[in-house]
């Protein structure tokens, strides 16, 4: 266990929560993304406080298992895609449509790390396999509804809301790619890389997919509202 890295990970992400939430819009139509982005690093940094104190850390086959690591994926990767749905919605659409979308999308989602548990959890490596894969199949589905269904009514209600919502989303997925791929080369998978070296990889990647993106969201939200054809011209 690198407490280090752990300590490095609650105190960039307890601060960049307060900076989320001070620097961030306070009027509608972009608060509550910045109520989503502010919550996302607060709850990370409170899953780095328990892995710094080696609270639900189990063992597998000699490899460290950090339940509060994938307590704090189920919890505020549900949150980013939320800010994505929203976004793409942006106050328009019929509420048991927006609803099937944040329920379906999340439920993919939640799927895709708990069976990326159970798969770092399995004793067997054919149960390991099965499990790796199934999440991945999840991600798959979590993609789709992003690229598809949810960007093109993204693009319909403006272009620049449009293009927002695509910076975005390629912004996510780039990063989040990187995730199955760190677990596959990690100790819960192939071992053909330590411990230390990736909790420090993940620690950079959760870094800039709740920090660095909860900016960049941002400021892609800021300009699409402010365009020519932005629903927020009016809110300017």
């Amino acid at each position: 266990m690198d407490r280090t890295a752990f300590l490095i990970g609650f105190s960039i992400m307890s601060l960049a929560s307060l900076a989320i939430y001070a620097t961030g819009e306070r009027r509608p139509p972009a608060r509550h993304h910045v109520l989503l982005h502010s919550s996302v690093p607060f709850i990370a940094a409170t899953a780095y406080l328990a892995m710094a104190f080696g609270f639900g850390t189990l063992l597998q086959d000699g490899a460290a298992v950090y339940l509060a690591r994938y307590a704090d994926w189920s919890v505020t990767t549900p949150i980013l895609l939320s800010g994505l749905v929203l976004l793409a919605f942006h106050e328009r659409g019929r509420t048991g449509e927006i609803g099937g979308f944040l329920v379906a999308i999340i439920v993919l989602d939640v799927l895709m790390i708990v069976a990326g548990l159970v798969s770092a959890l399995s004793p067997s490596a054919s149960g390991k396999w099965v499990w790796y894969l199934w999440s991945c199949a999840a991600f798959a589905g979590v993609l789709y509804l992003l690229w598809v269904p949810l960007l093109a009514m993204a693009r319909e209600h403006s272009t620049a809301l449009g293009r927002a919502y695509l910076k975005n989303l390629s912004f996510l997925t780039v990063i989040w790619f990187l995730y199955p791929i760190v677990f596959l080369v990690g100790p819960e998978g192939l071992r053909m890389v330590s411990d230390p070296t990736s909790v420090w990889v993940i620690l950079v990647l959760d870094v800039v997919a709740k920090v660095v993106y909860a900016f960049y969201a941002a400021a892609n939200l800021h300009t699409a509202l402010r365009a020519p054809d932005g629903s927020g011209r009016r809110r300017a």
